[in-house]
C-alpha cells in the first residue's frame, strides 16, 4: 500500500486512459511465459513497467507504446526503457510496418476501453503478429474464446478464430490492479494459422459477419436477405450464434 501511494504521486491512473496498473507480479510472470514467440515483441501500455519487467527477461528486442506521459517518463527515469525502446503514440493511430524489421508478438494490459480496437488492428496486421497475449476485460476474453452455442459468440469469435488459434489462459482478479476495475479480467493467447486458404475474400467475410451477428435474434434467412443469395438448406434456420466458423467462411464465398 505505501509503494502504491508513493507511485501514485509519480503516475496517476486516468481514468480516460481506463488505466489499471497491474501489482500483482506473479500475474505478470505468468502472462510473460505465456509468450512463445519472443524475437521480438510490442507491449502495449507498460504503465508502471511490472509485466515490461518479465518481458524484458525474455526477448532481447522489447518496444513499448505507451500514450501516457507519466508514465513514459516514469519507465524512462527508472532505467527500465529507453528513449529507443519507447514510443509515446495512440496505439490505434500507429503505423506498425516501421517498428520492426521481422515479425514481433503484441503483449499488454490492454485498456478495456479500446481491447475490441486493438483486435482489429491485430487482425489487420497479422501477417506481421504471429502472437497476441493479452489481458483483456473477462466478457471480451470470453467473446474471442468462445465456441458456437455460447451467448459469448460472436463478430470477434468468428473473425479471431479465423485467423488465430485462440486460448483463454486464467482469470484475474480486479484485486490484482491499481486501483481495482469494477470487472473481472483475463489473459488470452492468440496464436497465428499458418499457410491458412479461405474460400472466401476478407472483405466479404467481415461483411457477412458483422451483418449477421448485428441482428443476431434474427434466422439468417432474414438477416442476410440483402445479400441477394440463396442460402444453403442447412443454414438457413439458424441464428448466426449457432454456426461453426467454417459455415461463415461457406456464407462469404457466396457473398463474394
Amino acid at each position: 500500500m505505501l509503494f502504491e501511494r508513493y507511485l501514485s504521486t509519480l503516475v496517476r491512473p486516468k481514468k480516460h486512459l481506463g488505466q489499471h496498473f497491474l501489482r500483482d507480479l506473479s500475474i505478470a510472470e505468468r502472462t510473460a511465459e505465456a509468450v512463445q514467440f519472443r524475437n521480438s515483441i510490442l507491449e502495449i501500455g507498460p504503465g508502471t513497467g511490472v509485466l515490461t519487467r518479465y518481458l524484458l527477461d525474455r526477448t532481447e528486442d522489447l518496444r513499448a507504446v505507451e500514450l501516457d506521459a507519466e508514465s513514459v517518463d516514469y519507465l524512462l527515469g527508472e532505467g527500465l526503457l529507453n528513449q529507443n525502446q519507447i514510443i509515446q503514440a495512440d496505439f490505434l493511430r500507429l503505423n506498425l510496418e516501421p517498428l520492426f524489421s521481422q515479425e514481433f508478438s503484441l503483449v499488454g494490459n490492454f485498456p478495456y476501453n479500446i481491447s475490441s480496437q486493438i483486435l482489429f488492428k491485430v487482425l489487420e496486421n497479422r501477417p506481421r503478429i504471429p502472437e497476441c497475449v493479452g489481458m483483456f476485460q473477462k466478457e471480451v476474453a470470453e467473446r474471442v474464446c468462445s465456441e458456437p452455442g455460447s451467448k459469448a459468440f460472436g463478430i470477434l469469435s468468428v473473425l479471431c478464430q479465423t485467423y488465430y488459434r485462440c486460448s483463454y489462459l486464467f482469470t484475474i482478479e480486479p484485486e490484482s490492479f491499481f486501483p481495482p476495475p469494477r470487472v473481472k479480467s483475463a489473459v488470452i493467447r492468440l496464436e497465428r494459422i499458418e499457410n491458412l486458404e479461405l474460400p472466401c475474400t476478407e472483405k466479404a467475410l467481415f461483411r457477412v459477419v458483422k451483418l449477421a451477428f448485428n441482428q443476431r435474434r434474427k434466422m439468417l434467412s432474414n438477416s442476410l436477405k440483402s445479400l441477394g443469395f440463396e442460402l444453403p438448406e442447412d443454414l438457413k434456420d439458424l441464428r448466426p450464434e449457432q454456426l461453426q466458423v467454417s459455415d461463415f467462411w461457406r456464407l462469404a464465398n457466396l457473398a463474394s
